[in-house]
């Protein structure tokens, strides 16, 4: 005998109102969050202004029917694009995430929070040029900072106890649920409408990591964030009319996103949605490489000036070992042919062998032309990984969340240079003094790449001055950028 089902409708679940009420009540008061923020906006514009140098990126971008423009639509920085915002979010988020260059979140799972501002940035400025053509006033640019620490908060605090990596499940999941919620409340929807649009999020079918990993390793990892903020702005937008959502979608048997994609464990939460993200988010400042390595590149810089000044050559190495955390081995540790600069830029060897050569390691790097030199992949095939259990551990503490990396070299003689050790790299926030001053070099670098002097010195100003960019409308924040 079959048992009844019930058709009853039930209440939405916990996680849905707990995310609507953020965005929709909760009011951000921590100083340190907005500046992270501003930072944090700098950053990651400049890393889509540095991936406009690259046409595998820029082949993606525009409109989806060549030639379109739309009255008062989200302009594309750096470009010439004003598109309808779903297919700016997409052009942005692509141009933002295809380098590997901006911020990171490590925890149970991994991710990018900066993602979300594809998103975040083309609703404000597509809602900003309509206001003021209605003749009501503008988003200002505080409110995209306030969007940018609600939607870092989201995915960031979902991340800290829940691995969606771990049931084969792409972090930009993340992305499109933070998104969804803070464009929404940005559209103005209510209550309701927000816990239906996230619901949606949820509902939808999600990506799978294999892009990420061997043998599939491609670009598509370069565009995924930028496809999940701009599906966000399309479910926010659908959510708007009135679109009915699902209230047990995460905990509905037997269809629900528990059951179905995440083994029936239910969510678990570390803390409660404030700014704890924004304010301890890792920035990817020195070098474009995925963020488990940024320290053993830190390392591998060391090593080359040390061979310098001992007088000794790359070609004297008979082994380099690693000793790193468990999630470098799960994710980058990698033997064997890379086929294109997605792998390349997920291959720890790859990133410790350009640097201990050259001295450098830029996006340039990954590109064919410097990986056909016959010198990075016979020192790749040098270097070998171990789990440092101390350093995992501290890599989940939450008062470390350390990121460290040792490399040792072995000489063909027998000698060997003393351990190089780094635990937390120069985006960490143990190291913001340090490290703020040269994210905003960056910036300068990245500006430098797409304008003339007289626009890139009156946008680095406007950014540098907090108060006067939080007042900014943003529509005219976006036109600096035009070109």
């Amino acid at each position: 005998m079959s048992s009844h089902i019930s058709n009853v409708r039930p209440k939405p679940d916990e996680v849905l109102v707990r995310i609507a009420d953020y965005v929709g009540k909760t009011r951000i008061s921590s100083k340190e969050a907005y500046e992270t923020a501003r930072y944090c906006l700098m950053d990651t514009l400049g890393c889509g202004l540095e991936a406009l140098e690259y046409p595998a990126c820029t082949k993606l971008l525009g409109p989806i029917v060549p030639g379109t423009v739309v009255p008062n639509g989200a302009k594309v920085p750096g470009t010439p694009f004003q598109l309808d915002p779903v297919q700016a979010a997409f052009n942005i988020g692509a141009m933002i995430r295809w380098l590997d260059f901006n911020d990171t979140w490590l925890a149970a799972e991994w991710g990018h929070p900066s993602d979300n501002l594809g998103g975040i940035l083309a609703t404000a400025d597509w809602l900003s040029r309509n206001a003021v053509a209605a003749g009501r006033r503008p988003l200002v640019m505080r409110d995209v900072l306030t969007a940018m620490i609600k939607a870092h908060e989201i995915q960031g605090v979902l991340a800290l106890e829940n691995s969606f990596n771990r049931v084969g499940l792409d972090h930009v999941l993340l992305v499109k649920v933070a998104s969804t919620a803070v464009v929404a409340q940005m559209l103005g929807c209510s209550s309701e409408e927000t816990i239906n649009a996230v619901s949606q999020a949820w509902v939808d079918g999600q990506s799978l990591r294999t892009y990420r990993h061997a043998p599939n390793t491609g670009s598509r990892k370069s565009w995924a964030a930028g496809d999940a903020t701009s599906r966000a702005v399309r479910l926010a937008l659908i959510s708007k009319t009135g679109e009915m959502g699902y209230p047990s979608v995460l905990s509905a048997k037997t269809w629900g996103f528990y059951d179905v994609s995440f083994k029936g464990k239910k969510f678990k939460f570390q803390r409660d949605f404030g700014s704890y993200v924004m304010e301890n988010v890792l920035f990817k400042i020195s070098f474009p490489a995925e963020f488990h390595s940024q320290t053993a590149v830190e390392c591998a810089m060391d090593i080359h000036a040390e061979l310098k000044r001992v007088g000794r050559s790359a070609d004297e190495i008979k082994k380099i070992t690693i000793r790193t955390h468990e999630a470098c081995i799960r994710i980058i540790d990698k033997k064997g042919p890379l086929n294109n600069p997605a792998d390349r830029d997920h291959c720890v060897q790859y990133m410790v062998a350009v640097p201990i050569l050259f001295g450098r390691l830029t996006a340039g790097d990954y590109e064919d032309a410097v990986a056909g030199d016959p010198r990075i992949d016979a020192l790749r095939a040098k270097i070998a990984c171990v789990e440092d259990k101390q350093f995992t551990k501290d890599y989940h503490d939450p008062s470390k969340r350390s990121i460290a990396n040792a490399l040792t070299v072995e000489f063909k003689d027998g000698k060997k240079l003393g351990e190089f050790v780094c635990e937390y790299p120069i985006g960490h926030k143990r190291r913001r003094k340090e490290g703020m001053p040269v994210l905003v070099e960056k910036f300068r670098t990245n500006l430098a790449r797409r304008f003339p002097e007289k626009q890139r010195a009156a946008i680095l100003a406007l950014c540098l001055d907090a108060k006067r960019l939080e007042s900014t409308p943003v529509h005219e924040f976006v036109d600096a950028f035009v070109i």
